[in-house]
């Protein structure tokens, strides 16, 4: 259970009215997606591991949770959903506090195609079960230069996406507060809302997909990050948060050491 006396965990000022429960994989880039939203956005939540090397993914027990089998899976209250993508545009919607997609609709835009080239064009075709396959079909020897193939794909397109909208996040910085009021149609920021929010940034939806990615393609697949300078800047900031810092995989209850 995520607890707000414990030092890795951010603080949180957001009580959902139900309880958020989180079933992960310390391993799994997707679920560390969606622990390090849960982290910006202050929302607190009880982890579930899922061990999947014990196969616990595909017990009819979990199947009734994701029918794919596939880590991670949110419950909030008596709603499931699967998938990193659906569950961050689900707790966007359902939790606007601390937003992950900026007001304005291009940038919005931007986000989203950014979070989508990770999600649809780089991580299906690294994870386990493809490198698995193509060990098999092909050989142990094209298993690591099949995955770095791909991922500098998706990188080369992503530093030519972000390359000059990129700030010290991807799409530049922001403040939550400002953001907040915009989506409530009230543009006024009071004296203590400046005082109190202007440390604060708006660490957006791409990072959230960015972040984990690359450091797992640095880790795991040993792709050299000098190739791609805005992707290495995004990273220093993003690991520089306690937020990123809570979801790292070491730090998970069912982290191996």
């Amino acid at each position: 259970m995520v607890n707000p006396h414990d030092s890795s965990t951010p603080p949180s000022s957001i009580s959902p009215a139900s309880k958020i429960v989180l079933y992960s994989n310390w391993q799994s880039s997707c679920s560390w997606r969606v622990r390090f939203a849960l982290n910006l956005k202050g929302l607190p939540y009880e982890y579930k591991a899922v061990d999947l090397a014990k196969g616990e993914h595909l017990t009819p027990e979990f199947e009734k949770l994701n029918p794919l089998h596939l880590v991670p899976v949110l419950v909030d209250g008596d709603f499931v959903v699967s998938d990193s993508y659906a569950i961050l545009m689900y707790l966007e919607e359902k939790y606007p506090e601390n937003a992950l997609l900026p007001v304005d609709l291009r940038l919005r835009a931007l986000n989203l195609q950014a979070a989508n080239i990770i999600s649809s064009s780089v991580q299906p075709l690294v994870m386990l079960g493809v490198l698995k396959l193509i060990e098999e079909k092909v050989g142990p020897e094209e298993r690591l230069s099949w995955a770095q193939y791909n991922i500098d794909k998706g990188f080369i397109a992503l530093e030519k996406l972000l390359k000059n909208s990129s700030g010290k996040y991807a799409t530049g910085d922001k403040i939550f507060m400002e953001e907040e009021r915009k989506r409530r149609n009230d543009y006024i920021l009071t004296t203590e809302d400046l005082r109190t929010q202007t440390n604060r940034r708006c660490h957006l939806q791409a990072d959230v997909f960015l972040a984990p990615q690359i450091a797992i393609a640095a880790r795991r697949f040993n792709m050299d990050m000098s190739k791609y300078p805005t992707l290495s800047m995004i990273f220093e900031s993003c690991k520089a948060l306690s937020e990123f810092k809570a979801s790292l995989p070491e730090r998970q209850p069912d982290a191996i050491q």
